[in-house]
């Protein structure tokens, strides 16, 4: 271990929590000897690092609070001694002892000085040090499987959990109405990163309702959709199709008494003219045109092939010659493709059945929002290619997900203690 090297309280935290001191060297600075029952629940806010630890202190066993720093002079540091919310610490831990500290109370905090086998210290500063994004990366295929893969389910639920979060704003947007939350999120995920913002502003401006009324006639829906996108305004055609939709928004802006969203939000430049937003909202309304209750009818489906049918969508006829109206192109069928559809599911559609199943109590349904995932190609990008490179194949969705937020998460925030993999090549 080099001396420059910083050793961090989360170090600390970790060396207790899992039980990797010195038993036989726990002692206070009053030369008591310590038994450690149970090393309490680690705190993650406000307040003691460590609650309700029992620790047997000379004869005496106490139940309380447990405190962690480098050195003891930090209590002061930090105004503990002035803070009530420590008064009940019943054990002082630190790397240094180098002075007596005290509660609120003026009471004398027993301080012991954390011993352990250095190898974990030299372990975790390789880590650190590493200049590897994947610093633990000469490790993995040491790794047993099944630590792998019980890692990699929890990453996945963690990483879906945290998807869910957008899905439970919306939900308080739309009053607890799972058809119109899913509807406004799908149609975000039709904008993809780049156009995801104005999609969504399109569909909360169109409330579901008043499309589902008009779903027999595709030729309203995309009027409806190109209208409230402001994409009718902005646009300067005279070709019959434009003319058409623009004729019949007017109409139906006036029934349904809408306001449409500014044109200048949605993004061109730098995307690929199959992925232009013009193309994107006739595939969405192509989407509302053939389904109804859209979100009752994922709920029911029992594979992922019968999604990815459900999206087999391309754009209306007029899209075979355009990109943008009034310009012609050399004709192309505009499909909305697998990788589409797929990014779709994994982004959009499982977080919304996990969502739901947990919020119903319905395991079911989040059991088969996972295997949907397992049933779908694992996404190709940087990231996994680097993970690819030092062992770790691929092989589905729930892999790739899983990666993604392992490497997202914990190695670019140099999380290795949080991490299975980092515990076990500290422990190593």
């Amino acid at each position: 271990m080099h001396n420059n090297f910083k050793i961090k309280e989360e170090f600390l935290h970790y060396i207790w929590k899992n039980n990797l001191f010195h038993v036989k060297e726990l002692i206070d600075s009053e030369g008591n000897k310590i038994i450690v029952e149970n090393t309490g629940f680690h705190n993650h806010n406000a307040g003691p690092d460590f609650f309700n630890a029992k620790i047997k202190i000379g004869n005496t066993t106490w139940a309380g609070n447990v405190e962690i720093h480098i050195k003891s002079s930090y209590w002061e540091t930090h105004k503990h001694n002035l803070d009530k919310a420590y008064d009940n610490v019943i054990l002082h831990l630190v790397y240094q002892h180098d002075k007596d500290v005290f509660n609120s109370k003026g009471e004398k905090i027993q301080t012991c000085q954390l011993n352990f086998n250095h190898k974990y210290l030299a372990n975790y500063e390789q880590l650190i040090k590493s200049k590897n994004i994947i610093a633990c990366n000469s490790f993995i295929n040491k790794t047993e499987t099944f630590i792998l893969n019980s890692w990699f389910t929890a990453l996945l639920i963690e990483r879906i959990e945290q998807k869910t979060s957008y899905l439970k704003q919306i939900l308080k947007f739309t009053n607890n109405n799972w058809e119109e939350a899913f509807y406004i999120s799908l149609a975000r995920a039709f904008g993809f990163k780049i156009n995801a913002e104005p999609f969504e502003l399109l569909a909360k401006s169109l409330p579901s309702i008043i499309l589902a009324k008009n779903k027999n006639n595709l030729f309203q829906l995309e009027s409806l959709l190109f209208g409230q996108a402001g994409i009718l305004e902005n646009a300067n055609s005279y070709d019959e199709y434009f003319i058409l939709l623009k004729k019949e928004y007017k109409f139906l802006k006036s029934k349904y008494k809408l306001k449409a969203i500014e044109p200048h939000l949605w993004k061109f430049l730098r995307i690929r003219p199959v992925n232009f937003p013009t193309v994107r909202i006739s595939q969405f309304a192509q989407l509302i045109h053939k389904s109804s209750h859209l979100f009752s009818k994922i709920l029911e489906c029992n594979s992922s092939k019968e999604i990815i049918e459900m999206f087999d969508l391309q754009a209306s006829e007029y899209w075979n010659t355009h990109y943008t109206f009034g310009k012609t192109s050399k004709k192309n069928v505009k499909k909305f493709g697998k990788q589409a559809t797929d990014n779709i599911i994994i982004n959009t559609i499982v977080p919304t059945m996990f969502l739901y199943g947990k919020e119903k109590g319905n395991e079911k349904i989040k059991e088969k929002a996972i295997i949907f995932l397992e049933n779908i190609k694992g996404e190709k990008n940087k990231i996994t290619k680097k993970w690819e490179e030092v062992g770790l194949e691929v092989k589905n969705a729930y892999f790739s997900q899983s990666i993604i937020q392992l490497h997202n998460e914990y190695c670019l925030k140099k999380r290795c203690l949080d991490c299975r993999i980092g515990n076990k090549y500290l422990k190593n």
